[in-house]
C-alpha cells in the first residue's frame, strides 16, 4: 500500500523545498553521468558524502562552535561563552534562511525541536541527569538557551536527509501506533525518575512495529533500501559521537565528568535510539511519508 501525505502543511513545505540554493546544485550532480564501473562507484560515494555533509550542516556548525569556543573563547570576555553560543546559533539560523540554504519547513522543524528539547532539558537538569557548568544570562532555570539548538540540529539533519535522498517507505506501520509509541517514549524520559523504566519494553515495541519497514533512498538515480531500524541505529551512533565531542568541549557534563572528561557510556546509545523515533515522528509533520516508486 502506498502512503501519501496530502495535507496542506506537507504540500506547502514541499513547494518551499524546491527553492533552496542546494536544490539546483543537487539536480546538476544527480544529472551528471560519470559512466560505469569504478567511476560510477567513486562518483556515488562522493555524491553520498556531499549530500550527507549538507544534511549535517547545522549540526556540524554547532559542533565547530563548541570546540572552537572551548579552546579559543577568552575566559574574561564580557559575554559569557554560553550566551555567545546562543547568539551564534541564532545568527547561523538567520543566515541559512537569508541565503536560502535552508527551507522554512526545515526551520519549523528546528523550532519544534528547540521547544521540546528545552522542556526536557529543564526537567533533566532539575533531576541531576546532567549539568551546564558555566554561567550565562540567556537561560531558563539551569538551562542555557543554546542547548535547544543541539536538539534542533538532530531535527534539522533528519528533515534535510529525508528531502535530499527522497525517502520512501514500504511496510510502514499504522500512523496511530507510531504516534502512540513516540508519546510513550517521551513520557518515559520523564516518568522513569519516579516509576519503573520501561525502555526495554519500548525497544521491543519499536522492533515489533518497524521490523518490516524499509526506507528507500535515492543517492544518484535509483532508489536503494535499508531497514529503517538500522537507519535509526546508525543515526543514534552518529549522535553519540557528537555527544562525546560536546561533553569534551564542556557544553554540558554528566555525573562523573565534573573533575575531567570521560567518554559517554554506550548505554546512552539506547536513549538516542529512542529519541530517534520521536525525532522521526516530528519530522513527519512537515515531510510526506510516501511509498516506493512503482517498478518500471
Amino acid at each position: 500500500m502506498l502512503l501519501v501525505d496530502d495535507s496542506p502543511l506537507a504540500s506547502m513545505t514541499n513547494s518551499v523545498h524546491r527553492h533552496t540554493r542546494f536544490e539546483a546544485i543537487r539536480q546538476r550532480l544527480e544529472g551528471f553521468d560519470p559512466g560505469t564501473g569504478w567511476r560510477l562507484v567513486v562518483y556515488e560515494f562522493l555524491l553520498f558524502g556531499f549530500k550527507q555533509g549538507w544534511a549535517c550542516l547545522f549540526g556540524a556548525l554547532m559542533l565547530a562552535l563548541l570546540l572552537g569556543t572551548h579552546y579559543l573563547y577568552p575566559a574574561d570576555a564580557p559575554l559569557a561563552r554560553y550566551d555567545f553560543l546562543t547568539l551564534a546559533a541564532l545568527a547561523i539560523q538567520a543566515g541559512m534562511l537569508g541565503f536560502r540554504l535552508e527551507t522554512w519547513g526545515e526551520a519549523k522543524v528546528i523550532l519544534i525541536f528547540h521547544v521540546i528539547g528545552t522542556v526536557m532539558e529543564l526537567f533533566k537538569t532539575a533531576a541531576g541527569s546532567w549539568i551546564y557548568p558555566e554561567p550565562s544570562l540567556l537561560r531558563i532555570g539551569d538551562v542555557p538557551l543554546f542547548s535547544g539548538f543541539m536538539y534542533a540540529a538532530v531535527g534539522s539533519y533528519i528533515a534535510r536527509v529525508w528531502r535530499i535522498f527522497d525517502f520512501r517507505y514500504s511496510h510502514y506501520p499504522p500512523r496511530w501506533a507510531v504516534w502512540l509509541l513516540a508519546a510513550a517514549i517521551y513520557v518515559n524520559f520523564f516518568a522513569h525518575h519516579w516509576t519503573v523504566d520501561i525502555r526495554y519494553l519500548l525497544f521491543a515495541a519499536t522492533a515489533l512495529l518497524f521490523w518490516r519497514t524499509r526506507v528507500h533512498f535515492r543517492n544518484w538515480r535509483e532508489h536503494r533500501w535499508m531497514p529503517l531500524l538500522l537507519g535509526f541505529f546508525l543515526v543514534a551512533v552518529f549522535i553519540w559521537f557528537a555527544e562525546n565531542i560536546s561533553t569534551f568541549a564542556r557544553a554540558w557534563s554528566y555525573p562523573g565528568q565534573e573533575d575531567g572528561w570521560e567518554m559517554v557510556g554506550l548505554a546512552k546509545l539506547g536513549s538516542w535510539f529512542l529519541l530517534m523515533l520521536i525525532s522521526f515522528v516530528l519530522v513527519s509533520l512537515v515531510q510526506p511519508i510516501r511509498g516506493p516508486e512503482p517498478t518500471k
